[in-house]
């Protein structure tokens, strides 16, 4: 692991609620140690400055609650909750999906990105890539993050993959022919390819469907499951943000956000922890 800034140090017990809770702790020393994975557009270092969209949002929800410093740990994508339960550091900022798996092991705060998925592809996308259902079946070959819910996809439908600690390493994985493509988020995968003078592309993004089921998804910040008063603070104060579009996209939209990752009104963080994606689309209307 290599750090941004000083690693803050943690309470013995680290969480919990009560006098020696976590955040009056953050708010003493003035300064939340996040863990980021270093994904652009969400959290990553830029010249040795740590940026993107979760942490600028972090930056503003943080600083509402009297933390006026942000510092960073960048770790692997597997490592994020088994450091965060292990008190490494505070909370995971990655734009994590909320998935049941991990309900079960972390807090996560109520939506705050929707998800969609895209392939960053070879120029031209001489396989013809559009959707999950192209690589399905098919003799292709997918990189994808070690953890990522891009990964769970290929596991389910049977979509043969190679694993990548990060997006540069998904990039370079398709430049040298190791795979046909890198799945990940559409924003990532856009950006991804912005940022890049690489012969690749972006495929358009899109919902993925695993059997007939289309893969709402939405992330957030992470925070251990004793810390139940940071949570509900920092909760409080994210609602200002996504019960504001225009608010929302003040933060997100200098990192290629757009008021399609903004999420839904009634989308909760517990309705994605019970994982029923058929009701979920049935309750928001959204399309299946």
């Amino acid at each position: 692991m290599t750090a941004l800034a000083a690693c803050s140090s943690v309470d013995e017990g680290g969480s919990g609620d009560g006098g020696g809770s976590t955040l009056s702790r953050l708010q003493d020393e003035g300064t939340v140690n996040v863990a980021y994975n270093g994904e652009k557009p969400y959290s990553y270092d830029d010249g040795g400055e740590l940026t993107g969209a979760t942490i600028e949002l972090d930056r503003q929800i943080f600083g509402a609650l009297g933390v006026d410093e942000v510092e960073g740990t960048q770790t692997e994508w597997n490592s994020l909750i088994p450091g965060l339960t292990a008190e490494r550091y505070d909370t995971v900022s990655a734009g994590m999906s909320i998935l049941p798996e991990r309900c079960e092991q972390a807090a996560f705060a109520e939506p705050t990105i929707m998800y969609t998925t895209a392939f960053l592809v070879p120029e031209g996308n001489p396989d013809k890539l559009t959707d999950w259902q192209s690589v399905e079946g098919s003799d292709l070959t997918v990189a994808v993050t070690s953890g990522a819910i891009e990964d769970g996809y290929a596991k389910d439908t049977g979509v043969k993959t190679i694993t990548v600690g990060d997006s540069t390493d998904g990039l370079n994985a398709v430049v040298a022919g190791r795979a046909d493509a890198f799945a990940l988020t559409g924003i990532s995968i856009r950006a991804l390819a912005e940022s890049t003078d690489e012969p690749v592309e972006a495929t358009e993004a899109f919902v993925a469907k695993i059997d007939g089921v289309s893969q709402v998804g939405a992330g957030s910040e992470v925070f251990r499951k004793g810390d139940t008063e940071l949570l509900e603070a920092y909760n409080e104060e994210l609602a200002k943000f996504t019960g504001d579009e225009a608010k929302w996209l003040e933060v997100m939209e200098p990192f290629g956000f757009t008021e399609a990752e903004f999420p839904p009104e009634g989308l909760t963080a517990e309705m994605l922890c019970e994982g029923d994606l058929e009701k979920i689309s049935n309750e928001l209307g959204l399309d299946s």
